[in-house]
């Protein structure tokens, strides 16, 4: 900062010498140019006389063939000649006295000038460079455990200003983010914690003593439905991260035919569920993986589905302007669809019911979509509850 400080003090305070100096040269000059005429008329008009000329005005005499007759002089006679050369001898000496004060005078202003415009530009310097120690006062202070403190600059709007202002959105979005991944640290060791509990009690309890073939049986089959769910979370977590990490591979992949054969596959389950699949596509073709945009459309369908109700409908639709998934379902508050993008993030609590899920799904869905470009948005119904997802895709090339 102080050689920032330094090099805005040299160039302020050079400016301003530099200025200084010229227009102590310009001055001096321009009264040089006029001094001599003015000390002349002013001495000339303070002298008496009745008429003044310069001596070289003052011709001498010519050898004349009869010198007993004089020449005419008109009127010019030898006192006025010695006062016009002392009123001449004057003025020179004047000019110079007020040449040499002047000189003197200006020298002795500009040091000054110079001394006061480098502690000016200094003072100067400092006080536009203090909004930039400030921020760096604060950038220095920042840590996980700090990251709610802003600069909240008090200056008039500027560039400074300006950029303080952007520090400050920055600092905000990062706070953000570090506690979004502190949440997700959380459940995901909560979610992954909870199956261990889960076996470990059903080995120590179900299978304590000596338990007869129908009770181990059933701790066999419990144990594998906690293990398939196990398995799932670690998949989504590795999915997951693999969308967040973004693309490695492009093609094109016709979104259309995907959903067709998602809707396909998922159909048995929405029968079982009594939940109406329908499905509209149109072509719609992106650059993209083709296995993350099966996932995509696969979480879609398959979270509007398991969250519906009883003789509830499904509505899949592709086209040009994206993928659009509207299902029925339990009411949900408008303030709450934000949330259901975050992992693990749930309408109602989790119950740990069997093919509940790890709330992974939209989380999914966002993430992919990000990975390609693409925005995914969601609302909530009016009527018949439910929610209305959509991703869409930029396009052009």
């Amino acid at each position: 900062m102080s050689s920032e400080r330094a090099r805005l003090t040299a160039l302020y305070g050079g400016m301003l010498v530099v200025a200084g100096a010229l227009l102590t040269g310009l001055v001096y000059f321009l009264v040089r140019q006029g001094l001599y005429s003015s000390i002349s008329t002013a001495v000339t008009t303070a002298v008496p006389a009745r008429r003044m000329y310069p001596p070289w005005q003052t011709a001498a005499p010519a050898p004349s063939a009869s010198p007993a007759r004089p020449m005419p002089t008109d009127g010019v006679t030898s006192a006025d000649i010695t006062q016009g050369l002392a009123v001449t001898k004057i003025s020179d000496v004047a000019e110079q006295a007020a040449l040499s004060r002047l000189l003197t005078v200006s020298v002795i202003v500009l040091f000054v000038y110079a001394a006061l415009s480098i502690l000016l530009a200094w003072w100067m310097a400092g006080r536009v460079l203090h909004p930039v120690a400030v921020i760096t006062g604060t950038a220095r202070r920042l840590s996980g455990e700090n990251l709610h403190e802003r600069i909240a600059l008090d200056a008039p709007p500027g560039e400074l200003k300006q950029l303080a202002d952007t520090f400050d959105e920055m600092l905000g979005r990062i706070e953000q983010l570090v506690s979004a991944q502190q949440r997700f640290a959380a459940n995901a060791a909560h979610e992954l914690r909870t199956p261990l509990a889960v076996q470990r009690a059903a080995a120590e309890i179900g299978l304590a003593g000596e338990p007869d073939p129908e009770q181990v049986a059933r701790i066999r089959t419990k144990l594998i439905s906690v293990a398939d769910d196990s398995e799932h979370l670690i998949e989504g977590l590795l999915l997951l991260a693999t969308s967040e990490r973004g693309l490695e591979r492009r093609e094109p992949v016709a979104l259309d035919v995907i959903a067709d054969a998602v809707a396909e596959g998922l159909a048995g389950r929405a029968a079982e569920r009594d939940v109406t699949l329908s499905l509209h596509a149109e072509p719609l073709t992106v650059d993209g993986d083709g296995v993350l945009l099966d996932r995509l459309v696969h979480n879609l369908v398959a979270n509007a589905v398991d969250y519906n109700v009883k003789g509830g409908r499904v509505g899949v639709r592709t086209g040009p302007d994206g993928v659009e998934v509207t299902n029925t379902g339990p009411v949900v508050p408008p303030e709450t669809v934000p949330h259901l993008f975050e992992p693990f993030r749930r309408l109602r609590e989790r119950t740990h019911a069997r093919g509940e899920g790890a709330g992974l799904g939209l989380s999914i869905v966002d993430a992919i979509a990000r990975a390609h470009g693409a925005q995914a948005t969601a609302e909530a119904n009016g009527a018949g509850g439910g929610l209305t997802v959509r991703v869409r895709f930029p396009t052009g090339p």
